[in-house]
């Protein structure tokens, strides 16, 4: 497999040449996504360090030196993610809507260009249920494990409250959403594609030139604007919610947070780009027949 360069340096690279189109973004993913996974095998490889610590001290400079900058890394890796997507919406965001870097699995549970944030409260849940019947034993006897299935109730309850500000704000911006995408159907686009079928038919009156590209484009601009800005907003939630969510958690257990969101999103990509691999090849198959 071809080493991949660093996506930042990448993205560097695009905005000093120009090069802010489809096939780039699809590239800057790929090299994001191999960052997504070393930053899971750090993540991994610290937990389990952290395991083979004894006292509650050793543990506690642990948390400070390694697990801190660590989560820091890796919220700032996806916030290089979000500002990137901004930067290339400006230039085309429809292909935000549409990627060719996600596979048709992926596309069918996406939400306004990338997952749903409320999704985080479900794969807290998920994860912490895992661990805490992993770990019943301990949590009997009082002991306590440090991670997600040891959540304590005032945890639970900020988990509860985060939850449900972030789905009112889902709402709203899925209600924005709604209107934005209402407007393909407004007064401007009804006449403009009235007008271009008169003359296609040969119906109207008019010169070739005067329902051309540039007027495509500027009664769609208005729209592409709206996306952009709800695309903003969507990408700003989800970010929001990642990070108010590992200000609910302790260290320890935003790394386990982030273990299993990382696992998800990569399992997740894998499958659906291998799916995707074998309906392809045996629709080859069946037209080669």
């Amino acid at each position: 497999m071809a080493l991949l360069p660093n996506s930042v340096a990448y993205m560097a690279q695009v905005i000093r040449h120009g090069a802010e189109e489809r096939e780039t973004f699809h590239k800057f993913f790929e090299c994001w996504l191999a960052e997504q996974s070393q930053h899971l095998e750090q993540l991994v490889s610290a937990s389990k360090d952290r395991d083979q610590l004894e006292n509650d001290r050793a543990k506690e400079e642990f948390d400070e030196s390694v697990l801190h900058p660590l989560l820091h890394r890796v919220v700032h890796h996806y916030q290089h993610y979000y500002n990137a997507k901004a930067r290339w919406a400006k230039h085309n965001v429809l292909t935000m809507f549409n990627p060719s870097w996600t596979s048709t699995l992926e596309d069918a549970f996406l939400w306004i260009g990338g997952w749903r944030p409320s999704m985080a409260f479900h794969l807290l849940y998920s994860k912490s249920g895992q661990q805490f019947e992993a770990q019943i034993s301990e949590l009997i006897r009082g002991l306590s494990t440090g991670d997600l299935g040891d959540l304590s109730p005032s945890q639970l309850s900020q988990v509860d409250d985060l939850q449900r500000k972030t789905i009112r704000e889902e709402k709203e911006i899925s209600e924005k959403q709604a209107k934005f995408q209402e407007t393909i159907a407004d007064s401007s686009m009804v006449e403009l594609s009235h007008a271009a079928s008169e003359l296609m038919r040969g119906e109207a009156d008019l010169d070739a030139g005067e329902i051309d590209n540039v007027q495509v484009e500027a009664t769609l601009a208005p729209k592409e604007e709206g996306l952009v800005e709800v695309l903003k907003r969507a990408d700003e939630l989800r970010m929001k919610t990642l990070r108010e969510t590992l200000d609910i958690l302790t260290s320890l257990q935003g790394v386990h947070f982030l273990i299993a969101a990382a696992e998800l999103h990569l399992r997740v990509h894998e499958w659906g780009k291998t799916r995707d691999a074998r309906h392809h090849q045996a629709g080859r198959d069946v037209h080669e027949q």
